[in-house]
């Protein structure tokens, strides 16, 4: 089965290039950042001064009165996370800021395995039991959190909703949400992470406790040192990198670099084998986020939490070790299901479904994500993989393509069929619902319908969208050091190049990958095709990365491959 794959170009408005050129940027780069919607080269600005202010969110200034109340008055707090990278980051942010101002605040991580996702009453009642908070502060969770906060309030506990997901139909009576996706929020930036969401609760309780006396701009708790935190949740939850996430995504990567980071980020750094001084987004989103992650799959995100929490490098360097041993097994089991998922989809026929559903009695909840991920990459379909959960439940996780909203299409579904989704939530690219085991038919058909309703044949097709050639000149180790300065990632592709080569020669190395000397204008490239091990013919139209490639101390420019196609 193939999926088809065509390479674009994106538009490049010229006037606003031509503008931005005007103000000093790079030629190339002008055009890049045009072609991504870019009208102002103050959007580009890395400083935080430039951050949206607090005040723009709804209620965040009654939670930050709320919460220096509640400081004031020594009353206990206990944070309840949601158990990935983004959960985890919020967590540690959320207790790291809130001890400096003083307060009384500990965590609780449920078992996703025993309690399932977000504040349920279980979840309640074991925090009641083993905490006893006078306050529930929810990071990364909790908009859907209905039946928990009425638990909590009949329990005399008050609640501070901090959240990112879209809320359904009705929202919880939480005595203050702060989510910039709840109905009537102005906030402009829709895409803060949950971690983003608790630094900005932490920045206006800081400008209340302030306000009170309590310290002045001199005296008060340095915030900024919580934004390597901040930067690795927002790259590692995949939010769009608007201006505003790019500033505190730009500004967390400054201070790895620089060496001032938690024990735990540092440790990470040091078990994935990368550089923390030379740390890019690429680096918290593929190498540390999946081993912090990795512990709330198959374990239980404590560990990941207490990686973040702990000050001692010692600790904080055996846990790191542990996270990476857990990764490891992670990659194996999933290596082991994408096996079987593709086993299960032998017969898949990409021309005859937009969808793909698919349930093995033997798969892990905490990894079904990571395959539906790799099947919507292989197949580019929206993908749900379900796994057993308890007593006849199963439990699904969906990943989508751009156009196809995962959240809207449960919710339709949940819609047309009553009583088939027991339970659903998530965002526009990612979901998460539980269904009874028998129903999966009857959910797979269901979904399917939307599908096939809202999806049009050239929303199927994968596109590889570039930004055009790139001129000789900038074929150049100098070039690339100007591209990696600027924060790339969701929303806010990197730069990715076109053009047509001559194939001068190639081979496949490991028998995984397609190592390419290309020629253009005389000028002779090196290149490499990962994952891809089919040759090209003689002249070839490459969308490729640019690479510095450094190889027994002399670094050069290597091509890296996303697609070619016969020229």
């Amino acid at each position: 089965m193939s999926i088809t794959t065509r390479i674009s170009t994106r538009p490049c408005p010229f006037r606003a290039s031509e503008m931005l050129r005007q103000g000093g940027i790079h030629p190339v780069l002008a055009r890049i950042y045009a072609a991504r919607g870019l009208l102002d080269a103050r959007e580009l600005s890395s400083e935080l001064a430039a951050l949206v202010p607090p005040s723009g969110l709804k209620h965040i200034d009654t939670a930050a009165v709320f919460l220096a109340d509640a400081i004031a008055a020594g009353k206990r707090m206990t944070i309840v996370a949601d158990y990935d990278c983004d959960g985890a980051t919020a967590c540690a942010t959320a207790l790291r800021g809130l001890r400096m101002m003083g307060a009384q605040v500990d965590y609780i991580v449920p078992n996703r395995f025993e309690y399932g996702y977000g504040l349920t009453p279980e979840i309640v009642e074991l925090t009641a039991r083993e905490k006893a908070p006078d306050i529930i502060i929810t990071v990364d969770n909790g908009i859907a959190s209905i039946d928990g906060v009425l638990e909590a309030n009949r329990r005399g506990i008050e609640v501070v909703v901090t959240d990112h997901h879209l809320p359904g139909d009705a929202l919880p009576a939480a005595r203050v949400i702060v989510n910039p996706n709840q109905p009537e929020c102005g906030f402009p930036s829709k895409h803060l992470a949950g971690v983003g969401v608790v630094f900005y609760v932490l920045l206006a309780l800081r400008a209340e406790m302030r306000k009170r006396g309590m310290f002045d701009a001199a005296t008060q708790p340095k915030l900024d040192s919580l934004l390597d935190l901040v930067a690795l949740g927002t790259v590692a939850d995949v939010v769009r990198l608007d201006s505003n996430n790019r500033i505190l995504v730009a500004q967390g990567i400054k201070r790895m670099r620089a060496g001032r980071m938690h024990a735990g980020v540092a440790a990470l750094f040091r078990v994935a084998g990368r550089e923390a001084r030379s740390a890019s987004p690429f680096d918290l989103g593929f190498a540390l986020g999946p081993r912090l992650n990795a512990a709330g799959r198959l374990d239980d995100m404590s560990l990941g939490i207490e990686c973040l929490v702990t000050d001692d490098p010692g600790r904080a360097w055996a846990i790191a070790q542990q996270l990476n041993e857990i990764n490891l097994k992670r990659r194996e089991i999933e290596a082991e299901m994408q096996d079987t998922a593709l086993l299960h989809l032998d017969s898949f026929e990409p021309t005859s479904a937009n969808t793909i559903s698919v349930f093995d009695q033997g798969w892990h909840q905490g990894v079904i994500g990571i395959v539906a991920s790799r099947l919507k990459e292989k197949f580019f379909r929206p993908t749900i993989t379900f796994a057993p959960g308890n007593e006849g439940w199963i439990k699904g996780s969906g990943r989508s393509i751009p156009g196809f909203h995962m959240r809207d299409a449960l919710d339709l579904v949940s819609k047309r069929v009553p009583g088939l989704i027991d339970k659903f939530g998530g965002h526009a690219m990612a979901a998460g619902l539980t269904i009874r085991a028998e129903h999966f038919d009857s959910f797979a058909q269901a979904f399917e319908a939307v599908g096939s309703a809202w999806l049009t044949q050239a929303q199927l097709e994968r596109i590889v969208e570039t930004d055009g050639p790139l001129e000789d000149e900038y074929y150049s180790t100098q070039f690339i050091e100007q591209i990696d300065g600027q924060v790339w990632g969701q929303g806010f592709a990197p730069p990715v190049f076109c053009d047509e080569f001559r194939v001068v020669s190639q081979r496949i190395l490991k028998e995984r990958h397609l190592k390419l000397l290309l020629e253009k204008n005389g000028r002779r490239y090196d290149a490499i095709w990962f994952g891809h091990n089919e040759s090209l013919p003689d002249r070839a139209r490459v969308a490729f990365r640019l690479d510095a490639n450094e190889y027994n101390g002399v670094t050069k420019v290597q091509l890296l491959v996303e697609h070619a196609e016969a020229a």
